[in-house]
């Protein structure tokens, strides 16, 4: 891992103290900032989030949807945990302690907005991170390839019915123009650019594609990093004055991301997938599309919602808790090989 993937939650702290500040001493730029739209879209955010997804996309290489025939049982347990399980049992878990559990020690108005923050977080699976922990686990790298190309074709088409339908379900009014426009900015457009852009630098040979690769990798975190100044530098008023929310709003984050990579790993083992895919295989099936939820929830909710809070807490605790459950999965590789136990 990059240094800024590894320490990246040390990063999201230090832009929500610098955000913080910023949003106290310099608030009339920081408006300035939220009013630069057109049609509901920031154009500041706008931009940043492509610099952030673009790059992401530009790995995925379409072509090898080809090889999911050759993992068929791990695609099978992957895709049932991605868009069957998470998304609704993100949903429950947000009306569990959102709605009802911690619902005193929150502000009443955003109860709705925190909720669709959650529910967006855990609409789309990762893409790029996830390549990150299949190595560290050993894992398949044509499953892993094969998978996220996969979930980033669904994406595509599934993710605004998917996020319509888990609204309604929590009740919250479901803005399906912007739903709509957001799909469209932040997910078909990047992907169509991603591939134009891939395909010129595999025009030129494995070797410029690589360099090209190394180069712009810092520009999706510089970009993440950038964006969440500017949501912080909003969002300061509301923490200071309930610092609690967010240690609230990672409960429900942490527990679906153990409960789906346990299940996961656990069907796979069940099905008899290998080790080298059951790995990746449970941290795809766990892990978020982070920048793509910050993106939506700024747009659908604005700069100040909680659900757009609420996404960013997913950031927070991404890297430390995937990195626990890559541990786990490397720690329990003996037992999952002994099909006795």
């Amino acid at each position: 891992m990059s240094v800024f993937e590894r320490y990246l939650t040390v990063w999201v702290f230090l832009c929500i103290i610098v955000g913080i500040a910023l949003g106290q001493f310099l608030p009339d730029l920081f408006h300035a900032v939220g009013r630069m739209e057109v049609a509901k879209v920031n154009l500041p955010v706008g931009l940043l989030i492509w610099v952030m997804v673009i790059p992401m996309l530009v790995k995925v290489d379409f072509g090898a949807l080809h090889e999911v025939r050759q993992h068929v049982r791990g695609i099978a347990v992957t895709l049932v945990v991605n868009w069957l399980v998470k998304p609704f049992s993100m949903a429950f878990l947000g009306w569990l302690f959102i709605r009802n559990i911690f619902a005193p020690m929150l502000p009443a108005a955003q109860i709705d907005s925190y909720i669709a923050g959650l529910i967006l977080l855990a609409a789309a699976p990762c893409t790029a991170m996830v390549f990150v922990w299949s190595r560290l686990t050993k894992g398949d790298p044509l499953f892993t390839l094969s998978q996220v190309a996969l979930n980033d074709a669904i994406m595509v088409v599934a993710f605004a019915p998917l996020v319509g339908l888990l609204l309604g379900i929590s009740a919250i009014t479901v803005p399906w123009p912007t739903l709509i426009t957001s799909v469209l900015l932040y997910i078909v457009i990047p992907v169509i650019l991603a591939q134009l852009w891939r395909k010129s630098l595999i025009s030129k040979g494995q070797e410029a594609f690589d360099v090209a690769m190394e180069k712009i990798g810092p520009w999706s975190i510089t970009a993440l990093l950038a964006t969440l100044v500017l949501l912080f530098a909003f969002q300061g008023e509301a923490i200071l004055n309930q610092p609690l929310v967010i240690a609230l709003l990672a409960v429900p984050i942490l527990v679906q991301v153990f409960f789906n990579s346990a299940l996961a790993y656990g069907l796979n083992r069940l099905v008899g997938e290998k080790h080298s895919v059951a790995g990746p295989s449970a941290l795809i099936g766990a892990s978020n599309f982070f920048e793509l939820a910050v993106a939506a929830a700024i747009s659908l909710f604005g700069f100040n919602s909680g659900a757009a809070l609420a996404t960013v807490v997913g950031v927070l605790i991404e890297v430390p808790v995937m990195l626990l459950v890559v541990r786990i999965v490397n720690g329990s590789k003996d037992w999952y090989e002994n099909k006795t136990v």
